[in-house]
């Protein structure tokens, strides 16, 4: 059907974006005390890992003078994941400013057999990056430097725990964009990024880090340091080494610094918010925006009604259109003519709308309403945490299937759950599911796993999308590779790392079949 309602744009005294981060949010929750993962799966056994002594302790203080933390208020951070369902008990955090510090430090930890978890901005959500537990933490936090960015060929070097949204600043004053786009952008670490894959917003436009990382750098167990810092774009010499590190979790080496190509920044970005009847129309907008936006179709997101109703009413944020309609698309063009872009999205949207494929919308091309569009999107996981306990996954599956997992886990846990919720990149087939309840509950959880993953399965999608595999997923790894696979993984795992002490009981699954 024809819809009733003309597109209109933000009016810009409308809308206001709140002043409140994930990283103000997460400091709120650490004073809640969270289980010890130890105690939350007692099944789980420490390995044979030495243990930390004074001695231990005196050493890293020669290493890097001042920078040991010991203290019990200062650790609860380190030792905590973002989501409050992880926590480690490790009794000291080390932050290196160098490579060679952090070369120094494992070759003593490797020596001593002292596991280690490197952590960045510590924003994981599979509790990849926090102690299980006493491991001793390695923070990047002061390896923030930015070594060079050559404007020309778009090429930034900087060390990993280099703030994304800081460097997303800082190439932006030459006309360029980081190919990585997350919600968490304000606190996470290049380095987490490029050791989990992480994917974000701009994939569809971009592709993978794999691309787009040129070159990097990474220290091994055994402090040697692997450099393979290459800012070249064409580098056909033996093996990708580079490859190995990106995805890894931190598995097999800690990077310490990376190349990464950085696009032009478009002149042009114009934003469309629509509310839709069904699913099905989700993908015809798809299918038409691929078809009709072309080279200018950066971005294409969905939420569902339960998604929109958490910003509404857990975030107070006011939804930019009428907040009734049971799915919603966000769509982001982006290119080097506003003009032509402006019309091209306007054309596409009114045809939309006569086709009955879209309902009602809006459209912003100003930076504050396109940042406030994105942010009812982006802000979804924070407003999660304000039920409680939050389940959390992050899969990928053919698009026949996508939603079809949010129905039958809303069917399977209806009375046991406050809400179940969809919302994630269509265009990369990447569906963020998300379940809570106002405390963990056991029950809860035996309705979701493995149920969820079979399901995954079954329909052949993977059981991570961008997220990694961490310590919570790391045993559901056959639902999505292959035994063969898996046991190539663990022999790469026991050449860099024959010690295994980095980022233990982390990735790989607790059997090798």
């Amino acid at each position: 059907m024809k819809a009733s309602y003309a597109l209109r744009r933000l009016l810009s005294n409308n809308y206001s974006i709140q002043c409140h981060t994930k990283r103000t949010f997460y400091r709120s929750f650490l004073r809640q005390t969270v289980p010890l993962t130890s105690l939350r799966y007692p099944n789980l056994k420490r390995s044979g890992y030495s243990a930390l002594t004074d001695k231990d302790l005196s050493v890293f203080e020669k290493l890097i003078p001042g920078r040991v933390l010991t203290g019990s208020s200062e650790l609860d951070g380190y030792n905590t994941d973002w989501l409050k369902t992880c926590r480690g008990s490790s009794q000291v955090v080390l932050r290196p400013k160098t490579t060679e510090e952090v070369s120094a430090i494992l070759k003593y930890c490797n020596e001593r057999k002292l596991a280690v978890v490197p952590q960045g901005g510590n924003t994981g959500l599979v509790g990849g990056s926090v102690p299980v537990f006493d491991e001793i933490v390695i923070s990047t936090q002061l390896m923030n430097q930015i070594i060079s960015l050559d404007e020309i060929s778009g090429t930034l070097v900087c060390e990993a725990g280099c703030i994304l949204g800081n460097l997303s600043d800082h190439v932006a004053e030459s006309g360029l964009i980081m190919p990585l786009d997350l919600g968490a952008k304000g606190s996470c670490h290049i380095g987490g990024n490029l050791a989990t894959n992480a994917g974000g917003l701009r994939l569809l436009r971009y592709g993978s880090l794999h691309g787009s990382v040129l070159g990097l750098e990474a220290v091994l167990a055994s402090g040697e340091v692997v450099d393979c810092l290459s800012t070249l774009r064409k580098d056909n010499t033996g093996y990708d080494v580079k490859q190995l590190f990106i995805g890894s979790e931190g598995t097999l080496g800690l990077i310490t610094k990376a190349s990464i190509l950085c696009p032009q920044k478009p002149n042009a970005v114009n934003v469309a918010f629509l509310g839709c009847d069904s699913f099905e129309r989700v993908l015809d907008i798809f299918k038409e925006s691929k078809m009709k936006l072309g080279e200018i179709l950066s971005a294409f997101e969905f939420l569902d009604a339960d998604a929109i109703a958490v910003a509404r009413d857990n975030l107070k944020l006011s939804i930019p259109i009428d907040d009734t309609f049971p799915f919603y698309v966000l769509i982001e063009s982006s290119g080097s003519d506003g003009a032509h872009d402006e019309e091209k999205m306007n054309r596409f949207l009114e045809d939309m709308m006569n086709r009955g494929y879209v309902i009602d919308g809006t459209v912003a091309s100003e930076p504050a309403k396109i940042q406030y569009i994105w942010s009812v999107r982006e802000r979804i996981a924070e407003g999660l945490m304000h039920d409680g306990y939050c389940y959390k996954y992050d899969v990928s599956l053919p698009l026949s299937h996508y939603y079809g997992l949010v129905e039958a886990v809303r069917k399977r846990t209806q009375g046991n759950t406050t809400r179940v919720i969809g919302y994630g990149h269509v265009g990369d087939s990447n569906l963020h599911l998300n379940a809570t309840s106002p405390e963990y509950s056991q029950t809860t959880m035996d309705l979701l796993e493995p149920f969820l993953y079979d399901w995954v399965a079954k329909h052949r999608g993977s059981v991570s999308a961008e997220h990694g595999l961490g310590f919570k997923k790391r045993d559901f790894i056959y639902h999505s590779k292959s035994e063969s696979a898996v046991r190539i993984m663990n022999q790469m795992k026991q050449v860099l790392d024959p010690n295994g002490i980095l980022n233990p009981y982390k990735l790989l699954p607790t059997v090798i079949r």
